[in-house]
């Protein structure tokens, strides 16, 4: 009968407490786990150069350049709040136009391209807007048959208070003006036909807007008064608008 005393062979005895060896690992052994820990501890610094030095001078210069930026937008910033809180309150429109009326006098056709006549044309402009005040320069005016322009003049310069209509007088002539060869066979074909010729009125104009406190860049504005229509038979050389008066179209 075997003895219960004594040990049993064939295993090997344990070293080990509470599941952990206690014997080291054997010399030429690797690391146990899947890499060795770091020998500087679990966080690394970044080493700088002794080379680099602090610049006051650049530290000084970058942060002017910042300082300008901020302040070169914060005024743009208040020029375009200030801008549109005036457009708001202003609200800027354009003036209009209307042909009052159209009297054209000594109208001859030469035998070619030549035109002689002596006209006179009366408008109206008015300034719809209730706070401010338009200003008119540098006014020219031209009157046209369809896109041939058969005389240009100068208008006065003039003034507007809100709500103000003003009457204008623009006085064209030609003698023996050469123009487009074309045209004039365009106009005799309609004193032949109907006795009716259209002509077309086109002005430009420098005009600011400004109240008093408040005043705009100056905007050129034009003005194009289509289809003024003077019965002008042939062998007739006076002549006058056969409508009432004429809106015309304004844009800048």
């Amino acid at each position: 009968m075997a003895d219960p005393g004594r040990p049993v062979t064939g295993y090997p005895v344990s070293t080990s407490i509470n599941g952990y060896s206690t014997n080291p690992p054997p010399v030429g052994v690797s690391y146990p786990y899947g890499a060795p820990p770091p020998a500087g501890g679990y966080y690394s610094y970044q080493n700088y150069s002794l080379n680099s030095q602090y610049d006051p001078f650049q530290a000084r210069r970058r942060v002017l350049l910042r300082r300008v930026f901020a302040l070169a937008i914060g005024g743009v910033l208040i020029f375009g709040t200030v801008t549109f809180i005036m457009w708001v309150i202003f609200r800027p429109q354009l003036p209009e136009f209307q042909v009052d009326s159209f009297a054209i006098s000594n109208f001859t056709l030469g035998n070619t391209s030549l035109v002689s006549f002596a006209s006179t044309i009366r408008l109206t402009a008015m300034n719809p807007n209730k706070k401010l005040r338009l200003d008119y320069d540098d006014i020219q005016a031209a009157l046209c048959y369809e896109s041939s322009t058969l005389s240009q003049t100068n208008v006065a310069p003039f003034s507007q208070e809100n709500r103000n209509a003003t009457s204008l007088t623009t006085n064209f002539a030609a003698s023996e003006s050469s123009v487009d060869g074309s045209a004039i066979n365009r106009i005799k074909s309609d004193r032949l036909s109907d006795g009716n010729v259209n002509f077309n009125l086109r002005m430009v104009s420098a005009v600011s807007f400004s109240s008093r406190t408040w005043r705009t860049r100056t905007r050129l504005v034009r003005v194009v008064c289509l289809n003024l229509i003077v019965g002008l038979p042939n062998n007739v050389s006076y002549g006058t608008l056969t409508a009432g008066p004429k809106p015309c179209r304004v844009g800048i």
